[in-house]
């Protein structure tokens, strides 16, 4: 008699998902202001989703503090300085994060098997589809993402958001000289075709969200492959598409233009090496801030009188061994 075998026996088994563990210290310093000035400060918290746990919070300030929670599960520490500071106030934030690789084999492979978990609902969905200051769904933008899909021949959403990323990937350049970079401008992406990894995911969620599908924007730090400690000298970001088939499909257009052995896995996939700060961009602080939505959140940010306020500061990690 032939041994029996259930479906889910034929099925390969899903990668074991990487993840690191890792201490997160960062440092910001709020300038003395003139007399007379009353000063706020925000300060990114990372908070724990799907893809990280943050642990052992620790916050030394030497004045009274209050964690707010923002737009899209945002969290920031938020100060206020009625009388302002004679010298520099430092804030220091120590965090334990584990942060794991976000995977979903249905963005590569159809014969996936779903997650036995279903994804929660985004009460943000909506957002997703609508412009940005720096990303608009005008005339031209539509036309540009519908002559991409239709070249590639694409017919479901799946197939269009991959021929958008192709696209990126094949046709941008990771390049930070010259100016007008950095901004995640889409028309300056569009224009130069280079910049960083702000103005590569510009592209795709702009040209997603163009021809209807729901792309949102995620920004942190990255973290070298390699364990061990160090200092982290500049953010990082990603973005995610997307469709009722897959859920939502992490993708990393700038990394996989980078280094071009990565360009399958990128699409369907967020290393274990960086971690998120906040989500979104027109981001309105908790409480609000006098000046316009900061195009992203990920460094700290300072008003005087309204006015913003340049910070200085510094983030280290330190690998933890398990």
């Amino acid at each position: 008699m032939l041994p029996s075998f259930s479906p889910s026996e034929h099925q390969p088994a899903a990668p074991a998902k990487r993840s690191r563990t890792f201490v997160l210290t960062t440092t910001a310093t709020v300038p003395a202001a003139p007399a007379g000035t009353a000063v706020e400060f925000w300060l990114p918290v990372p908070h724990s989703d799907v893809s990280q746990d943050v642990r052992d919070l620790k916050i030394e300030s030497p004045v009274p503090y209050k964690i707010e929670n923002g737009a899209y599960g945002n969290q920031m520490l938020h100060l206020r300085l009625a009388t302002p500071p004679a010298a520099p106030v430092l804030v220091k934030l120590t965090a334990t994060i584990t942060r794991r690789e976000h995977l979903n084999l249905l963005a590569s492979s159809p014969t996936a098997s779903k997650p036995a978990k279903k994804e929660k609902t985004d009460p943000d969905m909506a957002r997703w589809l609508a412009p940005d200051r720096l990303v608009p769904l005008d005339p031209l933008i539509r036309q540009q993402a519908e002559e991409v899909v239709a070249k590639a021949g694409a017919k479901t959403n799946l197939e269009k958001a991959r021929a958008i990323y192709e696209h990126v990937v094949s046709t941008v350049t990771y390049d930070k000289t010259g100016q007008g970079w950095g901004r995640g401008d889409i028309y300056y992406a569009c224009d130069s075709r280079r910049g960083n990894c702000t103005d590569f995911h510009a592209i795709i969620i702009g040209y997603c969200r163009a021809v209807g599908i729901p792309a949102r924007f995620s920004i942190g730090l990255p973290l070298p492959a390699g364990r061990g400690k160090g200092e982290i000298k500049g953010y990082h970001c990603w973005a995610e598409f997307y469709t009722p088939e897959t859920g939502w499909v992490p993708v990393d257009a700038s990394e996989a233009a980078k280094d071009p052995s990565k360009r399958n896995y990128f699409f369907g996939a967020h290393d274990e090496n960086r971690v998120e700060f906040t989500r979104g961009r027109d981001v309105v602080l908790a409480p609000r801030q006098a000046a316009t939505p900061l195009n992203y959140f990920v460094y700290p940010y300072a008003e005087a009188d309204g006015k913003p306020l340049e910070v200085t500061k510094t983030y280290e990690f330190a690998d933890v061994t398990e």
